[in-house]
């Protein structure tokens, strides 16, 4: 009758005897870390400002939702339904679902695995084999060989155990991952709000030309006739009419090409939206808002916290740390048990019976001795990973002072120019105020105070697209600090 068995993978004479070979091996089997890397500092945000010469008013931080400011129900529409159904963010939430489920996969990786176990092996044994003695047919004996068909049926288990924390290191660097996906998930949201406000203002700011543009066509539509009234009556020459079309046709080509702006930006909002033919509202023409430019009192590590494309690089450099952990600790032995219960028979008909039953109980240690130098390799390459994720840290640090440093210089300057275009065309609006004047009192003609109404025209439209490019460039500096981002608002994970 078969008899249960505990199977080791050696039997030694004590458990003292176990633990002094192992301790052996670990001590003096183990390869040898030659990996000298030196590893790169993080830059010091608090050494870190903005020149002072930068003049803008220092109120604060953007909030979130920042674009309520410009207080415009059709552009609050816009973005909601662009945070809703964008491709962009789609995208930016199956990415974070992804790692989600890593995070999941790394934690349950060093657990517990318990299985169900069956299988059916029919074989023909060989005569030379370790199984040699079983290939005679003798039935008196139980030995029906050499054909056997083996039954397998029962629980296996594994448990790895985790003594230098490696599991525990992956587990962190995917929590690490999937912090930066939760960072670069709100940068979408704020690219896509700020791509879809500044796409609206410069359809607006087209809307507010196009206006121009036609009541200046308007004007000249009727100095034309003017002047053919003129030429018809021997007053002028007929060049005054044909230059007076010329520039007629150049405000048609105008009107075209603001045209043309309009529809393009309309489909430029279409798609940061992800909207059909029939989901893209009517956007009726609005008055371009105010704009005043900010900076935040103290520009320095708040940063950081600030700007979510920086934190999804401080959490890639947590990441990476975490992988030169994951390097480190495969140099060091790995310990753990394999285990089966169940049940075993060369012949199907036996394996429900109680002598088939079997245990076996694998403790199991493994540990790398000579590797050819793939475990050095490994670690140098987790060193210059994680050393090429703080260099690109501190790149995009720099680069976002920059940013912000040359979009305030940007709006100091827009702001000096918007003063004086308003001087200028005070200063035009005067001259047609007073031929106006003239006008009324019989002291010029019509033709008069038509052609200097052009000029105020033309000045206008100068302001409307210096206003235009101050809207945008605030935009754009709102962009830079954030967007209203709160570090302290996102799952922290890594504790």
């Amino acid at each position: 009758m078969k008899q249960s068995r505990l199977t080791y993978p050696f039997y030694p004479r004590s458990l003292k005897n176990v633990i002094t070979l192992c301790l052996a091996i670990m001590v003096s089997g183990c390869a040898i870390m030659h990996d000298q890397t030196v590893t790169l500092s993080e830059i010091d945000l608090q050494k870190i400002g903005l020149a002072d010469d930068i003049k803008l008013s220092r109120d604060g931080w953007p909030e979130a939702q920042w674009w309520h400011r410009y207080h415009d129900s059709q552009l609050d529409a816009l973005i909601v339904q662009a945070l809703k159904d964008a491709p962009a963010i789609e995208v930016a939430k199956y990415r974070l679902k992804i790692s989600d489920a890593q995070v999941s996969l790394a934690g349950a990786s060093g657990g517990l695995m318990v299985g169900f176990a069956a299988s059916i092996d029919r074989q023909d044994l060989s005569s030379n084999g370790f199984l040699g003695p079983f290939t005679p047919n003798i039935p008196s004996e139980g030995l029906t060989g050499p054909w056997y068909t083996e039954g397998t049926l029962g629980l296996k288990a594994s448990y790895a155990f985790d003594l230098w924390g490696k599991d525990r290191a992956k587990t962190n660097a995917a929590l690490g991952m999937s912090n930066a996906r939760q960072a670069e998930a709100a940068e979408v949201e704020l690219v896509l709000s700020a791509r879809v406000t500044q796409a609206y203002y410069g359809m607006q700011t087209w809307y507010a030309n196009l206006a121009l543009l036609n009541t200046a066509r308007d004007i000249e539509n009727e100095m034309i006739m003017a002047h053919q009234a003129r030429t018809d009556r021997g007053l002028e020459p007929y060049t005054q009419t044909e230059m007076t079309r010329a520039h007629k046709i150049e405000l048609d080509q105008k009107i075209s090409s603001a045209e043309s702006k309009i529809a393009l930006l309309r489909e430029t909002i279409r798609t940061l939206l992800g909207a059909g033919s029939d989901n893209l509202p009517v956007l009726k023409e609005v008055s371009l808002p105010e704009s005043t430019g900010v900076l935040p009192p103290v520009l320095n590590y708040q940063l950081l916290a600030r700007r979510p494309d920086l934190q999804a690089m401080r959490w890639y450099v947590q990441a990476s740390m975490h992988q030169i952990d994951v390097a480190k600790a495969a140099f060091y032995p790995e310990f753990d048990i394999k285990s089966f219960f169940g049940l075993d028979a060369l012949h199907l008909s036996d394996l429900l019976h109680v002598s088939s039953k079997q245990i076996n109980l694998v403790p199991g240690l493994s540990l790398p001795v000579f590797d050819s130098g793939r475990l050095d390799a490994g670690l140098s390459n987790a060193h210059e990973q994680s050393n090429l994720a703080i260099a690109q840290y501190n790149q995009s640090v720099l680069s976002a002072i920059n940013e912000i440093a040359q979009v305030g210089i940007e709006l100091e300057n827009l702001n000096q120019q918007m003063q004086l275009q308003t001087a200028r065309l005070n200063a035009v609006s005067f001259s047609r105020d007073s031929i106006n004047a003239y006008y009324q009192q019989g002291l010029a003609d019509k033709l008069a105070a038509m052609e200097a109404m052009l000029p105020v025209l033309s000045e206008q439209s100068k302001l409307i697209e210096l206003h235009s490019r101050q809207i945008n460039r605030e935009i754009a500096l709102t962009m830079a600090l954030g967007g209203g981002y709160n570090e302290n608002k996102t799952r922290q994970k890594n504790n």
